[in-house]
Protein backbone atom coordinates (compact mmCIF):
# COMPACT_ATOMS: atom_id res chain seq x y z
CA UNK A 1 0.00 0.00 0.00
CA UNK A 2 1.30 3.46 -0.90
CA UNK A 3 2.06 6.12 1.70
CA UNK A 4 -0.80 8.16 0.29
CA UNK A 5 -3.25 5.31 0.83
CA UNK A 6 -2.10 4.79 4.43
CA UNK A 7 -2.97 8.42 5.06
CA UNK A 8 -6.63 7.43 4.79
CA UNK A 9 -6.46 4.43 7.13
CA UNK A 10 -8.39 4.52 10.43
CA UNK A 11 -6.93 6.66 13.21
CA UNK A 12 -7.12 3.69 15.59
CA UNK A 13 -4.18 2.09 13.76
CA UNK A 14 -1.84 5.00 14.47
CA UNK A 15 -2.80 6.67 17.75
CA UNK A 16 -1.03 6.35 21.12
CA UNK A 17 -3.33 4.61 23.59
CA UNK A 18 -1.18 4.74 26.73
CA UNK A 19 -2.67 8.00 27.99
CA UNK A 20 -0.63 9.84 30.60
CA UNK A 21 -2.94 11.99 32.71
CA UNK A 22 -2.95 14.42 35.61
CA UNK A 23 -5.58 16.27 37.60
CA UNK A 24 -6.69 19.72 36.53
CA UNK A 25 -5.93 20.77 40.12
CA UNK A 26 -2.34 19.43 40.07
CA UNK A 27 0.41 21.99 40.37
CA UNK A 28 1.91 22.83 37.00
CA UNK A 29 5.37 21.88 38.25
CA UNK A 30 4.17 18.38 39.22
CA UNK A 31 2.53 17.79 35.83
CA UNK A 32 5.67 19.07 34.11
CA UNK A 33 7.81 16.58 36.04
CA UNK A 34 5.54 13.77 34.82
CA UNK A 35 5.98 14.99 31.24
CA UNK A 36 9.74 15.05 31.67
CA UNK A 37 9.93 11.61 33.26
CA UNK A 38 7.66 10.06 30.61
CA UNK A 39 9.38 11.92 27.72
CA UNK A 40 6.07 13.29 26.45
CA UNK A 41 5.23 16.72 25.05
CA UNK A 42 1.67 16.86 26.38
CA UNK A 43 -0.42 15.55 29.24
CA UNK A 44 -4.18 15.00 29.47
CA UNK A 45 -5.87 16.81 32.36
CA UNK A 46 -8.87 15.16 34.05
CA UNK A 47 -11.54 16.46 36.45
CA UNK A 48 -12.34 14.92 39.83
CA UNK A 49 -14.41 12.22 38.09
CA UNK A 50 -11.49 11.18 35.92
CA UNK A 51 -13.05 12.66 32.78
CA UNK A 52 -10.52 14.25 30.36
CA UNK A 53 -11.37 17.93 30.02
CA UNK A 54 -8.18 19.52 28.71
CA UNK A 55 -4.60 19.07 27.63
CA UNK A 56 -1.40 20.83 28.68
CA UNK A 57 1.35 20.93 26.06
CA UNK A 58 4.90 22.16 25.71
CA UNK A 59 3.48 25.16 23.86
CA UNK A 60 1.20 25.96 26.82
CA UNK A 61 4.20 25.85 29.12
CA UNK A 62 6.19 28.19 26.88
CA UNK A 63 3.43 30.68 26.07
CA UNK A 64 1.20 30.60 29.16
CA UNK A 65 3.68 29.86 31.95
CA UNK A 66 7.23 30.93 31.10
CA UNK A 67 6.40 33.87 28.81
CA UNK A 68 3.55 35.02 31.08
CA UNK A 69 5.67 34.81 34.24
CA UNK A 70 3.30 32.38 36.01
CA UNK A 71 4.71 30.56 39.02
CA UNK A 72 4.44 26.80 38.20
CA UNK A 73 4.77 25.95 41.90
CA UNK A 74 1.70 27.95 42.92
CA UNK A 75 -0.49 27.68 39.80
CA UNK A 76 -2.48 24.63 38.73
CA UNK A 77 -2.92 22.89 35.38
CA UNK A 78 -6.50 24.15 35.00
CA UNK A 79 -5.23 27.71 34.60
CA UNK A 80 -3.07 27.04 31.53
CA UNK A 81 -4.42 23.91 29.85
CA UNK A 82 -6.10 24.00 26.47
CA UNK A 83 -9.76 23.00 26.63
CA UNK A 84 -11.71 21.31 25.36
CA UNK A 85 -9.63 18.54 23.83
CA UNK A 86 -10.11 18.58 20.05
CA UNK A 87 -10.82 14.96 19.19
CA UNK A 88 -11.65 12.61 16.32
CA UNK A 89 -13.33 9.22 16.39
CA UNK A 90 -11.02 6.22 16.13
CA UNK A 91 -12.88 5.05 13.01
CA UNK A 92 -12.05 8.32 11.23
CA UNK A 93 -9.15 8.56 8.82
CA UNK A 94 -5.79 10.22 9.27
CA UNK A 95 -7.06 12.86 6.88
CA UNK A 96 -9.57 13.89 9.55
CA UNK A 97 -6.65 14.34 11.95
CA UNK A 98 -4.91 16.58 9.43
CA UNK A 99 -8.12 18.50 8.84
CA UNK A 100 -8.61 19.22 12.55
CA UNK A 101 -4.95 20.13 13.04
CA UNK A 102 -5.06 22.56 10.15
CA UNK A 103 -8.43 24.02 11.13
CA UNK A 104 -7.48 24.62 14.77
CA UNK A 105 -3.75 25.20 14.23
CA UNK A 106 -2.77 22.51 16.71
CA UNK A 107 -0.21 19.70 16.65
CA UNK A 108 -2.13 16.89 18.34
CA UNK A 109 -5.72 15.70 18.69
CA UNK A 110 -7.45 13.28 20.97
CA UNK A 111 -9.00 10.01 19.81
CA UNK A 112 -12.39 8.91 21.17
CA UNK A 113 -14.26 5.61 20.92
CA UNK A 114 -17.90 5.02 20.00
CA UNK A 115 -18.98 6.10 23.49
CA UNK A 116 -17.07 9.37 23.01
CA UNK A 117 -14.50 8.38 25.64
CA UNK A 118 -10.94 9.60 25.15
CA UNK A 119 -8.83 6.52 24.40
CA UNK A 120 -5.72 7.92 22.76
CA UNK A 121 -3.71 10.81 21.33
CA UNK A 122 -2.27 11.29 17.86
CA UNK A 123 0.19 14.07 17.07
CA UNK A 124 1.78 15.66 14.05
CA UNK A 125 4.91 13.53 14.25
CA UNK A 126 2.75 10.42 13.84
CA UNK A 127 1.76 11.52 10.34
CA UNK A 128 5.01 13.20 9.27
CA UNK A 129 5.96 9.89 7.68
CA UNK A 130 3.68 10.80 4.80
CA UNK A 131 6.29 12.33 2.56
CA UNK A 132 6.60 13.48 -1.02
CA UNK A 133 3.06 13.43 -2.45
CA UNK A 134 1.13 14.01 0.75
CA UNK A 135 -1.48 16.52 1.90
CA UNK A 136 0.67 17.27 4.94
CA UNK A 137 3.65 18.30 2.83
CA UNK A 138 1.49 20.41 0.54
CA UNK A 139 -0.03 22.21 3.53
CA UNK A 140 3.47 22.88 4.84
CA UNK A 141 4.39 24.31 1.45
CA UNK A 142 1.40 26.63 1.62
CA UNK A 143 2.42 27.83 5.08
CA UNK A 144 5.94 28.54 3.80
CA UNK A 145 4.87 30.25 0.56
CA UNK A 146 6.10 33.81 0.29
CA UNK A 147 4.79 34.98 -3.07
CA UNK A 148 2.00 34.61 -5.61
CA UNK A 149 4.41 32.69 -7.84
CA UNK A 150 4.93 30.17 -5.01
CA UNK A 151 1.17 29.70 -4.68
CA UNK A 152 0.81 29.24 -8.43
CA UNK A 153 3.24 26.30 -8.26
CA UNK A 154 1.47 24.91 -5.18
CA UNK A 155 -1.90 25.13 -6.93
CA UNK A 156 -0.53 23.03 -9.78
CA UNK A 157 0.94 20.57 -7.27
CA UNK A 158 -2.44 20.36 -5.57
CA UNK A 159 -4.06 19.28 -8.82
CA UNK A 160 -1.38 16.62 -9.28
CA UNK A 161 -1.90 15.41 -5.70
CA UNK A 162 -5.65 15.01 -6.17
CA UNK A 163 -5.12 13.14 -9.44
CA UNK A 164 -2.61 10.85 -7.71
CA UNK A 165 -4.79 10.20 -4.65
CA UNK A 166 -7.82 9.46 -6.82
CA UNK A 167 -6.05 6.37 -8.07
CA UNK A 168 -5.45 5.05 -4.57
CA UNK A 169 -8.99 4.09 -3.49
CA UNK A 170 -9.55 7.27 -1.50
CA UNK A 171 -13.17 7.99 -0.58
CA UNK A 172 -14.80 10.68 -2.71
CA UNK A 173 -15.97 12.55 0.39
CA UNK A 174 -12.39 12.70 1.70
CA UNK A 175 -11.05 13.92 -1.65
CA UNK A 176 -13.68 16.66 -1.86
CA UNK A 177 -12.94 17.81 1.68
CA UNK A 178 -9.22 17.78 0.94
CA UNK A 179 -9.73 19.93 -2.16
CA UNK A 180 -11.74 22.43 -0.11
CA UNK A 181 -9.19 22.48 2.70
CA UNK A 182 -6.30 23.11 0.32
CA UNK A 183 -8.23 25.83 -1.51
CA UNK A 184 -9.00 27.48 1.82
CA UNK A 185 -5.36 27.44 2.91
CA UNK A 186 -4.12 28.78 -0.44
CA UNK A 187 -6.58 31.68 -0.27
CA UNK A 188 -5.65 32.45 3.34
CA UNK A 189 -1.95 32.41 2.49
CA UNK A 190 -2.61 34.71 -0.45
CA UNK A 191 -4.43 37.16 1.82
CA UNK A 192 -1.48 37.15 4.24
CA UNK A 193 0.89 37.91 1.36
CA UNK A 194 -1.30 40.74 0.08
CA UNK A 195 -1.59 42.22 3.56
CA UNK A 196 2.16 42.01 4.08
CA UNK A 197 3.11 43.54 0.73
CA UNK A 198 0.27 45.92 -0.13
CA UNK A 199 -2.41 46.21 2.57
CA UNK A 200 -0.79 46.37 6.02
CA UNK A 201 -3.49 48.81 7.21
CA UNK A 202 -6.55 46.91 6.00
CA UNK A 203 -9.59 47.84 8.17
CA UNK A 204 -10.68 45.38 10.85
CA UNK A 205 -14.42 45.49 10.25
CA UNK A 206 -14.67 43.38 7.12
CA UNK A 207 -14.83 39.73 6.08
CA UNK A 208 -14.15 37.69 2.95
CA UNK A 209 -16.92 35.15 2.38
CA UNK A 210 -16.84 32.06 0.20
CA UNK A 211 -20.18 30.98 -1.28
CA UNK A 212 -21.80 28.06 -3.10
CA UNK A 213 -19.96 24.75 -3.16
CA UNK A 214 -16.90 26.41 -1.61
CA UNK A 215 -19.03 27.63 1.27
CA UNK A 216 -20.33 24.06 1.75
CA UNK A 217 -16.80 22.61 1.35
CA UNK A 218 -17.98 20.51 -1.62
CA UNK A 219 -15.55 21.58 -4.33
CA UNK A 220 -14.17 19.37 -7.06
CA UNK A 221 -11.42 20.13 -9.56
CA UNK A 222 -11.51 23.47 -11.39
CA UNK A 223 -14.38 24.87 -9.34
CA UNK A 224 -14.66 28.54 -10.23
CA UNK A 225 -14.81 31.39 -7.74
CA UNK A 226 -17.93 32.30 -5.77
CA UNK A 227 -17.15 34.88 -3.10
CA UNK A 228 -18.20 38.18 -1.54
CA UNK A 229 -17.07 40.91 0.85
CA UNK A 230 -19.05 42.21 3.81
CA UNK A 231 -17.95 45.18 5.90
CA UNK A 232 -19.23 47.09 8.90
CA UNK A 233 -21.66 49.97 8.48
CA UNK A 234 -19.49 52.47 10.33
CA UNK A 235 -16.37 52.28 8.14
CA UNK A 236 -15.13 55.57 6.69
CA UNK A 237 -14.90 56.29 2.98
CA UNK A 238 -11.08 55.88 2.97
CA UNK A 239 -11.46 52.52 4.74
CA UNK A 240 -14.06 51.37 2.21
CA UNK A 241 -11.77 52.47 -0.64
CA UNK A 242 -9.02 50.32 0.87
CA UNK A 243 -11.38 47.32 0.96
CA UNK A 244 -12.31 47.91 -2.70
CA UNK A 245 -8.64 47.91 -3.70
CA UNK A 246 -8.00 44.80 -1.61
CA UNK A 247 -10.93 42.86 -3.11
CA UNK A 248 -9.82 43.62 -6.65
CA UNK A 249 -6.21 42.64 -5.89
CA UNK A 250 -7.37 39.43 -4.17
CA UNK A 251 -9.60 38.20 -6.99
CA UNK A 252 -7.04 39.08 -9.67
CA UNK A 253 -4.37 37.18 -7.71
CA UNK A 254 -6.63 34.13 -7.33
CA UNK A 255 -7.12 34.11 -11.09
CA UNK A 256 -3.35 34.43 -11.58
CA UNK A 257 -2.77 31.47 -9.26
CA UNK A 258 -5.12 29.33 -11.33
CA UNK A 259 -8.52 29.63 -9.64
CA UNK A 260 -10.98 30.36 -12.48
CA UNK A 261 -13.14 33.46 -12.27
CA UNK A 262 -16.89 33.02 -11.97
CA UNK A 263 -18.61 33.29 -15.38
CA UNK A 264 -21.58 34.90 -13.64
CA UNK A 265 -19.40 37.49 -11.91
CA UNK A 266 -20.07 36.28 -8.35
CA UNK A 267 -16.78 37.68 -7.05
CA UNK A 268 -15.86 40.17 -4.36
CA UNK A 269 -14.20 42.56 -6.79
CA UNK A 270 -17.61 43.31 -8.34
CA UNK A 271 -19.58 45.98 -6.47
CA UNK A 272 -22.76 43.87 -6.43
CA UNK A 273 -20.97 41.28 -4.27
CA UNK A 274 -19.25 43.79 -1.99
CA UNK A 275 -21.50 45.68 0.47
CA UNK A 276 -21.81 46.79 4.05
CA UNK A 277 -23.92 44.78 6.51
CA UNK A 278 -27.06 46.90 6.18
CA UNK A 279 -26.95 46.85 2.40
CA UNK A 280 -26.55 43.06 2.40
CA UNK A 281 -29.61 42.74 4.65
CA UNK A 282 -31.55 44.97 2.27
CA UNK A 283 -30.40 42.86 -0.68
CA UNK A 284 -31.66 39.72 1.09
CA UNK A 285 -35.03 41.42 1.67
CA UNK A 286 -35.22 42.53 -1.96
CA UNK A 287 -34.43 39.04 -3.27
CA UNK A 288 -37.06 37.41 -1.08
CA UNK A 289 -39.74 39.96 -1.99
CA UNK A 290 -39.51 39.08 -5.70
CA UNK A 291 -38.80 35.35 -6.26
CA UNK A 292 -37.43 35.69 -9.79
CA UNK A 293 -34.93 33.18 -11.12
CA UNK A 294 -32.03 35.58 -10.63
CA UNK A 295 -33.08 36.47 -7.09
CA UNK A 296 -33.48 32.81 -6.16
CA UNK A 297 -30.00 32.12 -7.52
CA UNK A 298 -28.48 35.02 -5.57
CA UNK A 299 -30.25 34.11 -2.35
CA UNK A 300 -29.32 30.45 -2.70
CA UNK A 301 -25.68 31.30 -3.36
CA UNK A 302 -25.57 33.53 -0.29
CA UNK A 303 -27.24 30.87 1.86
CA UNK A 304 -23.98 28.90 1.68
CA UNK A 305 -21.87 31.77 3.03
CA UNK A 306 -18.81 30.98 5.13
CA UNK A 307 -16.26 33.44 6.49
CA UNK A 308 -12.82 32.45 5.29
CA UNK A 309 -11.03 35.55 6.55
CA UNK A 310 -11.92 38.56 8.65
CA UNK A 311 -14.53 39.35 11.27
CA UNK A 312 -16.89 36.34 11.63
CA UNK A 313 -19.43 38.36 13.63
CA UNK A 314 -20.53 40.09 10.43
CA UNK A 315 -21.40 36.75 8.84
CA UNK A 316 -23.21 35.58 11.99
CA UNK A 317 -25.33 38.72 12.01
CA UNK A 318 -26.19 38.31 8.35
CA UNK A 319 -26.83 34.57 8.75
CA UNK A 320 -29.38 35.29 11.47
CA UNK A 321 -31.11 37.72 9.11
CA UNK A 322 -31.16 35.18 6.27
CA UNK A 323 -32.63 32.48 8.52
CA UNK A 324 -35.26 34.81 9.95
CA UNK A 325 -36.36 36.10 6.54
CA UNK A 326 -36.41 32.61 5.03
CA UNK A 327 -38.54 31.19 7.83
CA UNK A 328 -40.94 34.13 7.50
CA UNK A 329 -41.37 33.55 3.77
CA UNK A 330 -42.71 30.09 3.06
CA UNK A 331 -43.76 31.30 -0.39
CA UNK A 332 -40.17 32.15 -1.32
CA UNK A 333 -38.95 28.75 -0.11
CA UNK A 334 -41.67 27.15 -2.22
CA UNK A 335 -40.33 29.04 -5.24
CA UNK A 336 -36.83 27.79 -4.37
CA UNK A 337 -38.17 24.24 -4.29
CA UNK A 338 -39.96 24.81 -7.61
CA UNK A 339 -36.67 25.97 -9.11
CA UNK A 340 -35.07 22.71 -7.95
CA UNK A 341 -37.82 20.73 -9.67
CA UNK A 342 -37.33 22.59 -12.97
CA UNK A 343 -34.53 20.16 -13.80
CA UNK A 344 -35.89 16.61 -13.69
CA UNK A 345 -33.28 13.87 -14.07
CA UNK A 346 -32.90 12.66 -17.68
CA UNK A 347 -34.74 9.35 -17.38
CA UNK A 348 -36.79 8.15 -20.33
CA UNK A 349 -39.11 5.20 -20.83
CA UNK A 350 -38.16 2.06 -18.91
CA UNK A 351 -35.58 4.07 -16.96
CA UNK A 352 -33.35 4.71 -19.96
CA UNK A 353 -30.78 7.47 -19.33
CA UNK A 354 -31.22 10.27 -21.85
CA UNK A 355 -28.16 12.12 -23.10
CA UNK A 356 -27.50 15.29 -25.09
CA UNK A 357 -28.76 15.03 -28.69
CA UNK A 358 -26.87 17.99 -30.16
CA UNK A 359 -24.05 20.41 -29.49
CA UNK A 360 -20.57 19.79 -28.13
CA UNK A 361 -21.72 17.13 -25.66
CA UNK A 362 -23.66 14.69 -27.82
CA UNK A 363 -24.09 11.38 -26.00
CA UNK A 364 -23.10 12.91 -22.67
CA UNK A 365 -24.82 13.74 -19.42
CA UNK A 366 -24.44 16.94 -17.33
CA UNK A 367 -24.10 15.53 -13.81
CA UNK A 368 -24.62 18.86 -12.08
CA UNK A 369 -27.81 19.70 -13.94
CA UNK A 370 -29.06 16.11 -13.89
CA UNK A 371 -28.79 15.46 -10.17
CA UNK A 372 -26.17 17.24 -8.07
CA UNK A 373 -27.98 20.60 -8.29
CA UNK A 374 -31.31 19.10 -7.24
CA UNK A 375 -29.80 17.30 -4.26
CA UNK A 376 -27.75 20.19 -2.86
CA UNK A 377 -30.41 22.86 -3.49
CA UNK A 378 -33.26 20.68 -2.27
CA UNK A 379 -31.44 19.84 0.94
CA UNK A 380 -30.58 23.52 1.41
CA UNK A 381 -34.21 24.59 0.98
CA UNK A 382 -35.51 22.07 3.52
CA UNK A 383 -32.74 23.07 5.94
CA UNK A 384 -33.56 26.78 5.58
CA UNK A 385 -37.15 26.05 6.49
CA UNK A 386 -36.03 24.75 9.90
CA UNK A 387 -33.46 27.50 10.39
CA UNK A 388 -30.30 25.59 9.49
CA UNK A 389 -27.71 27.40 7.38
CA UNK A 390 -24.27 26.06 8.30
CA UNK A 391 -22.57 22.92 7.10
CA UNK A 392 -22.23 20.67 4.09
CA UNK A 393 -25.08 18.88 2.35
CA UNK A 394 -24.20 15.79 4.39
CA UNK A 395 -24.33 17.79 7.65
CA UNK A 396 -27.72 19.22 6.75
CA UNK A 397 -29.03 15.78 5.82
CA UNK A 398 -28.23 14.53 9.31
CA UNK A 399 -30.12 17.45 10.87
CA UNK A 400 -33.09 16.85 8.56
CA UNK A 401 -33.17 13.27 9.72
CA UNK A 402 -32.91 14.25 13.40
CA UNK A 403 -35.77 16.74 12.99
CA UNK A 404 -37.78 14.04 11.13
CA UNK A 405 -38.10 16.18 8.01
CA UNK A 406 -36.69 13.22 6.05
CA UNK A 407 -36.69 9.60 7.16
CA UNK A 408 -33.62 7.40 7.52
CA UNK A 409 -34.02 5.70 4.15
CA UNK A 410 -34.40 8.99 2.29
CA UNK A 411 -31.28 10.38 3.95
CA UNK A 412 -29.23 7.29 3.16
CA UNK A 413 -30.44 7.22 -0.44
CA UNK A 414 -29.70 10.93 -0.99
CA UNK A 415 -26.26 10.63 0.59
CA UNK A 416 -25.40 7.62 -1.58
CA UNK A 417 -26.72 9.30 -4.75
CA UNK A 418 -24.82 12.53 -4.05
CA UNK A 419 -21.60 10.63 -3.38
CA UNK A 420 -21.92 8.60 -6.57
CA UNK A 421 -22.70 11.59 -8.79
CA UNK A 422 -19.82 13.53 -7.21
CA UNK A 423 -17.52 10.53 -7.74
CA UNK A 424 -18.40 10.37 -11.45
CA UNK A 425 -18.02 14.14 -11.74
CA UNK A 426 -14.60 14.18 -10.08
CA UNK A 427 -13.41 11.15 -12.03
CA UNK A 428 -14.48 12.75 -15.29
CA UNK A 429 -12.75 16.01 -14.39
CA UNK A 430 -9.56 14.17 -13.52
CA UNK A 431 -9.66 12.24 -16.81
CA UNK A 432 -10.12 15.48 -18.75
CA UNK A 433 -7.26 17.16 -16.89
CA UNK A 434 -4.90 14.25 -17.52
CA UNK A 435 -5.86 14.34 -21.21
CA UNK A 436 -5.16 18.07 -21.39
CA UNK A 437 -8.80 19.08 -21.76
CA UNK A 438 -10.69 21.62 -19.66
CA UNK A 439 -12.66 19.74 -17.00
CA UNK A 440 -16.43 20.08 -16.92
CA UNK A 441 -19.49 18.37 -15.42
CA UNK A 442 -20.18 15.94 -18.27
CA UNK A 443 -19.70 12.18 -18.49
CA UNK A 444 -20.61 9.67 -21.17
CA UNK A 445 -22.85 6.89 -19.79
CA UNK A 446 -21.56 4.69 -22.60
CA UNK A 447 -18.10 4.85 -21.01
CA UNK A 448 -19.39 3.33 -17.78
CA UNK A 449 -19.46 -0.38 -17.15
CA UNK A 450 -22.76 -2.18 -16.68
CA UNK A 451 -22.68 -1.97 -12.88
CA UNK A 452 -21.83 1.74 -12.93
CA UNK A 453 -24.63 2.50 -15.37
CA UNK A 454 -27.03 0.66 -13.08
CA UNK A 455 -25.89 2.67 -10.06
CA UNK A 456 -26.15 5.90 -12.05
CA UNK A 457 -29.72 5.04 -13.04
CA UNK A 458 -30.64 4.32 -9.41
CA UNK A 459 -29.09 7.62 -8.30
CA UNK A 460 -31.13 9.54 -10.87
CA UNK A 461 -34.24 7.74 -9.65
CA UNK A 462 -33.41 8.90 -6.12
CA UNK A 463 -33.22 12.47 -7.43
CA UNK A 464 -36.56 12.01 -9.16
CA UNK A 465 -38.12 10.75 -5.94
CA UNK A 466 -36.59 13.61 -3.95
CA UNK A 467 -38.11 16.16 -6.31
CA UNK A 468 -41.50 14.52 -5.75
CA UNK A 469 -40.93 14.82 -2.01
CA UNK A 470 -40.13 18.51 -2.40
CA UNK A 471 -43.25 18.98 -4.52
CA UNK A 472 -45.46 17.46 -1.83
CA UNK A 473 -43.68 19.14 1.08
CA UNK A 474 -43.95 22.64 -0.37
CA UNK A 475 -47.31 21.99 -2.10
CA UNK A 476 -45.95 23.06 -5.46
CA UNK A 477 -49.16 22.08 -7.23
CA UNK A 478 -50.83 24.97 -5.38
CA UNK A 479 -48.02 27.29 -6.44
CA UNK A 480 -48.68 26.55 -10.12
CA UNK A 481 -52.44 27.01 -9.90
Amino acid sequence: MSEEATFFLPVKDSCHRGLITCSIEDKIIDATIIMRDKSISSIVACDDKGTPVGIMTDRDLRNKVVAAGIDPVKSVVREVMTAPVIAVKEEETLFEVLYQMSRHRIHRVGVVDKQNRLVGIINESDIIRLQNRSPQKLLRSIDEAGSIDDLKIIHNNMEELIIFLSGNDIRTRDLVRLISLLNDQIALCLIRILQRDHFPDLPQGCAYLVLGSEGRREQTLKTDQDNAIIYADDLTEPEIAKIVDFSQALIDALIEIGVPECPGGIMAKNEFWRRNLSDWKQAIDDWISIPSGENILNFSMFSDMRTLWGDPSLEKDLQAHVVQRARESGLFLAHMAANVCRFPPPLGFFGRIKTEKRGDHVGQLDLKKSGIFAITEGIKTLALEIGVLDGSSYDKLQVLREREVLDRQQVEDLDAAFNLLTFFRLRGQISSTVAGRDPDNYISPASLNRVERGRLKVSLEVVQSFQSTLGSHFQLSMLRS
